[in-house]
């Protein structure tokens, strides 16, 4: 017998995605006017440090270098997505550190309509890899 979405019990955390949480590691500074740049319901939030992410939030870790990645990565659930900002005039080792570090993707700069756009990408990201659990559990069945 095959399973149908209506034969299962309604998981929340596959409907309505809550609005999204920002939290925000670093200098908080660097990010400012960003909440302007961000689509509606979109929250911004400064996290005390890494024990104060939440399940779900994306980190944002401004004036990231790779042991902040490393530690952000150690510490957070593998799916929870790390944006690492650096310096406009980064070198390319910087970037490079970040990345093989862990972090999901690095913004030179971070001009806030730009920042936004990668956060909103991992949001989506996020979102896709939620569906595709579900849809590897429903084959499961």
């Amino acid at each position: 017998m095959t399973a149908t979405a209506y034969d299962l019990p309604m998981n929340p955390a596959y409907t309505t995605a809550p609005s999204p949480v920002v939290a925000v590691l670093g200098r908080t500074g660097r990010v400012a006017g960003l909440a302007a740049h961000l689509p509606a319901g979109w929250r911004l939030r400064a996290a005390a440090g890494l024990a104060d992410v939440r399940p779900g939030e994306i980190v944002l870790i401004a004036g990231a270098t790779e042991p902040d990645v490393v530690a952000a990565r150690k510490r957070l659930p593998r799916q929870t997505s790390v944006v690492a900002l650096v310096d406009a005039d980064a070198p390319a080792e910087t970037v490079a550190d970040v990345l093989t570090a862990g972090a999901d993707v690095c913004v030179r700069g971070g001009t806030p309509a730009i920042l936004a756009g990668h956060l909103v990408a991992c949001r989506r990201r996020q979102l896709t890899d939620r569906w595709s659990v579900l849809n590897h559990n429903l084959a499961a069945l």
